[in-house]
Formats: structure tokens, C-alpha cells, sequence
């Protein structure tokens, strides 16, 4: 068993290590825990046999089924369980799974008291000096999995992209855009963002725009705003209506993806698309932010009064996508 409880981003950030752990251990039941709303994103990684869902969002699991958690955990038996995520519940739900073997990560924050106590091995490494997906590869190296270059190794089956009403044939015609995060202070203003999608349009009259957003009260609200403040509707607008693997065939079919901090960010990582994002000047945003020469991020400011991100040009997002074009062109494509 793999635990991780995170949200979208931790999920798709633990696949190259899962992958490890795939490698090390070819004829091991592989089974992983996430966070239950990400649990379809799962279906792009075939070579895990079991999926299990874990409830924590819209809300927190009861005590209730935290005791079933624990029950089924201590039922399977597992030989092994890895936690690199560190939280306090993963730790505790650890510690009562009944797996003989539990490797652990030195949480950042110290952990609850006699934390090392409930794992039978642990690694140190650093939170912030790399992209999450790394340090976790790095984690389970130190433990001493054999260590590959991390790679996450998705199938995303064409089924997924024409349930969201594109072609094969389109691939690489359009631009998919996430203009919303999970707060305003990491967004560009409305106002930016029609100039924004107005300004793709004269410079790249080629390609095609898709919109997306996430299936809350809040982004939906903003879409159909958005959508009003433009003059044109865009060639495909997806408001919430598809699970996690479908929007990531679309984000992956795309020539580029355009997003803040949020959760398609990382999908566009996993899916191998080059990315513009703009991001708030968040310390530990090494850890988040894609690298690589497919990815460029403009980091805005935070200004006393200002309700969105300042400080990011328009121009300069446009002269950002046409070097990222260029770069994208330069490259062989990715099978």
C-alpha cells in the first residue's frame, strides 16, 4: 500500500514514485490510497491493482469512517505500506494499518509526538529544493528502492478525449485555458483575462481556445461571467462537466495549457504539455512549479488592496507563449 491523501496536485506528483515502487517490486499487489474526488484521475495508471478512496473533500472523514479506514487497512494484511506525505492523519492511519513494514517521511512540521515510533523505517529529505514529484523518488531511493529518472508513465485512453467532444484529429489545434484557482489572489483579474484570450486570438488566429474550469459553485459563477465579457464564445467550454482523466486527454491533445496555481497545472505536467502559468509569489512554489524547457511561469506580486495578481503584463504572457511555441516546435514529439 502507498497512502497519500493529498489533493490532485499531491496525487499526480506521487505517480513517478509509485512507478518506482512498481519497478523495485514487479509481482507485488500494488495498491494506492488518494483523497476520494481524485480517485478517476487513478484510471491512467492501469499497473496499480487496487485504487482506494479516502473522503476529504467536500469534507473531512467522520470518526466513523476513519474506523473502517482502519479496519480495511488491517484486513488486507499488507506486507508493506509507504507514507511520504507526512500528515498527521496519513501518519496515524499508518501506524493502524497492521502492515509489518511502514516506511515514513520526517515531516516537515515535526510530526505528532512519538511519530517515529509508529513507522519501523524512516527518510529525511527537503520539502522545497525540488519538485515534489522528485523528492519523493528521492525519499524512497534513500530507502533503498533503485532510483530511476522520475516519469509518470500514464495511458490516457481516446475515449476520454471524445466524451469531451474532440477529435483526435484536432490534437495540437487549440489552447486550453484554466483561468480559475481556488481563490482570487492567485487569479489574473477579468479584466486581464479577456484581454488575455483577446490578444491569443490576433497573434495565434490558428489555434483554437478551450476553457475549463472546476465543478464548484464558485469557478462556475465565474465562467459564465467570463464567458459574457468576451465577444466571441470559445470553441469549447467545459464548466465543470468532466472527471479528472477526461479533462487531462483534453489538456494533454492541447498545443499549450494556460493556468494560475492550480490543479491542471500539474495535469499538464503528467500529460507531457507545455505550460504557461502565472503564479503568486508563494515561497515554496519550487515545489510546485513544472520544470523543464516545455514550461514557463511568470511570478506576479501581492499588493495591499488588490484583490487579483498584479503585476503580470499581458504582452509579456503573449511573448511567453511564442517562445514556448518555438520550444515546443524544436522538440520531437512525445509517444
Amino acid at each position: 500500500m502507498v497512502l497519500d491523501l493529498g489533493f490532485l496536485g499531491d496525487t499526480v506528483h506521487l505517480l513517478p514514485a509509485l512507478w518506482m515502487v512498481r519497478q523495485a517490486y514487479p509481482r507485488a499487489e500494488l495498491h494506492c490510497a488518494v483523497a476520494e474526488h481524485v480517485t478517476s484521475l487513478m484510471d491512467c495508471v492501469p499497473w496499480v491493482d487496487r485504487v482506494w478512496g479516502y473522503m476529504r473533500f467536500p469534507r473531512h472523514a467522520t470518526l466513523r469512517e476513519n474506523f473502517e479506514m482502519v479496519s480495511r487497512l488491517r484486513k488486507e494484511k499488507f506486507d508493506a505500506l509507504i507514507n511520504l506525505n507526512g500528515s498527521d492523519r496519513s501518519i496515524w492511519l499508518t501506524f493502524l494499518s497492521g502492515a509489518r513494514e511502514r516506511l515514513g517521511r520526517t515531516p516537515e512540521g515535526g510530526g505528532p509526538p512519538f511519530w517515529k515510533q509508529m513507522f519501523t523505517a524512516h527518510v529525511q529529505h527537503s520539502f522545497w529544493n525540488e519538485p515534489i514529484y522528485a523528492q519523493r523518488c528521492r525519499c524512497l531511493e534513500k530507502a533503498g528502492f533503485p532510483f530511476t529518472q522520475p516519469e509518470f508513465h500514464v495511458e490516457i485512453a481516446a475515449d476520454n478525449l471524445r466524451a469531451a467532444k474532440i477529435a483526435e484529429a484536432d490534437a495540437k489545434t487549440y489552447f486550453h485555458i484554466s483561468p480559475f484557482t481556488t481563490t482570487d489572489y492567485k487569479e489574473l483579474s477579468p479584466a486581464q483575462l479577456v484581454e488575455f484570450i483577446g490578444a491569443l486570438e490576433r497573434t495565434f488566429p490558428e489555434k483554437k481556445l478551450a476553457l475549463s474550469c472546476a465543478p464548484t459553485e464558485r469557478e462556475r459563477k465565474k465562467m459564465t461571467e467570463l464567458l459574457a465579457s468576451l465577444p466571441r464564445k470559445p470553441w469549447r467550454v467545459f464548466a465543470g462537466n468532466l472527471n479528472l482523466i477526461q479533462l487531462a486527454a483534453v489538456i494533454q491533445h492541447g498545443a499549450l495549457h494556460f493556468c494560475g496555481d492550480t490543479g491542471t497545472l500539474h495535469l499538464a505536467l503528467m500529460a507531457g504539455t507545455p505550460t504557461v502559468s502565472w503564479f503568486w509569489p508563494n515561497p515554496g512554489r519550487k515545489a510546485w512549479v513544472p520544470a523543464g524547457k516545455g514550461h514557463r511561469t511568470i511570478v506576479g506580486r501581492s499588493e495591499p488592496g488588490e484583490q487579483f495578481l498584479c503585476g503580470i503584463e499581458t504582452e509579456k504572457l503573449i511573448r511567453t507563449v511564442q517562445s514556448t511555441q518555438a520550444d515546443a516546435g524544436s522538440q520531437p514529439p512525445v509517444s
